[in-house]
């Protein structure tokens, strides 16, 4: 009992040594250095496409949409960067983002490297959401494509809540329900699409489910900017508390925390943040599964270097892969999310082979 005790008080000593791995002044540096590749990343992206627009039309757009110019600008360049390709690059960027912070809540809250935020089963129920509303037509009136992915997303993963309290009610019960979960809504979303859509239907609902970001408009990037603002500020407050899970539940409580109640809070958070994510651009992967481990290499474990930088690594990183599937395989686009598994695989391995090397 005493040697228990004596290893619980040593614990935060254990986890401080652990996590101390880089400077804070670095993990700032590389924060805003990373918002100014994400601000130049925007701006070229918005460059490319079969129109030709330049830097310099992107600027006096924007200049003049935030009223602090008038210089004058062709109609259909102003439409073409105002009303088509900014807004994609934006919710290009909050979606990255904002996946790769609950991709590190994930790692973090169930100590599992292969976690992402669609290990809670909300992709899955979006898609079936999605496929009722798009495909049966249930509700289209009222929710439309996205409000049925959100709601579909929503009651993935009250059953994820609900299967794991009956189970061992930690991690690992969590991990399995989100299994379960995810399962059984891939093959409602089979049964639908294969039993009553057609050619057509399947091929929208397929590419939507794949990720797309095309017809984006503001609402979307207000919607998504507020979640990933709040998503963030909730995240960078948790941060201690992310640090001590991801050593345990042992030495979070001996912190002071409460583990279940943050557990669960921070799980509803990032269920709702991958909601809405995944109910504007759809199931895109990868994405919340390799932007963290990156950026720990970069910066350690302190989760208040970890959260904003993470969050600037993945909106670059989804803004560049979403202007490749664009541009390179126009007049048809790829979809965003396939664009994410090609790079982000190839990524992960490499990541895989310098942690074993170092290890």
């Amino acid at each position: 009992m005493g040697r228990e005790r004596e290893h619980a008080l040593s614990a935060p000593v254990v986890s401080r040594a652990r996590l101390g791995r880089g400077s804070a002044g670095l993990g700032i540096l590389l924060a805003l250095a990373g918002l100014v590749v994400l601000v130049i990343s925007v701006g070229v992206a918005v460059t490319l496409g079969p129109a030709d627009v330049s830097l310099v039309n992107v600027r006096d757009v924007l200049l003049n949409h935030l009223g602090l110019a008038d210089i004058p600008v062709k109609a259909a360049k102003n439409a073409i960067v105002w009303e088509e390709r900014l807004p994609r690059a934006l919710v290009a960027a909050c979606a990255g983002a904002g996946l790769a912070l609950c991709g590190v809540v994930m790692q973090s809250l169930l100590r599992n490297p292969l976690a992402e935020p669609f290990v809670l089963g909300v992709s899955s129920g979006a898609s079936t959401g999605a496929v009722v509303i798009g495909v049966l037509g249930i509700g289209g009136g009222v929710l439309g494509l996205s409000g049925g992915a959100f709601v579909g997303a929503l009651v993935a993963f009250g059953l994820v809540l609900l299967l794991s309290r009956f189970t061992s009610g930690g991690t690992s019960g969590v991990i399995l329900a989100g299994v379960a979960s995810t399962q059984f809504f891939s093959a409602l979303t089979s049964l639908v699409v294969f039993a009553v859509a057609d050619s057509d239907e399947t091929r929208g609902v397929m590419f939507w489910l794949l990720g797309s970001l095309e017809g984006m408009r503001w609402d979307k990037v207000v919607l998504c900017a507020v979640v990933v603002v709040v998503g963030g500020a909730v995240c960078l407050f948790a941060a201690r508390a992310l640090d001590a899970f991801t050593f345990g539940d042992d030495v979070a409580a001996s912190l002071g925390i409460p583990v279940a109640r943050t557990r669960v809070g921070l799980l509803i958070v990032t269920a709702l943040m991958t909601a809405a994510l995944v109910s504007v651009v759809g199931a895109v992967g990868f994405v919340g599964l390799v932007v963290p481990h990156a950026v720990r290499l970069l910066v350690g474990q302190r989760h208040m270097r970890v959260v904003p930088l993470a969050a600037v690594v993945g909106a670059v990183f989804m803004v560049w892969v979403d202007a490749a599937t664009r541009t390179l395989f126009a007049p048809t686009p790829l979809p965003v999310g396939v664009g994410t598994a090609i790079v982000g695989v190839p990524v992960f391995v490499a990541l895989l082979v310098r942690r074993r090397g170092r290890a």
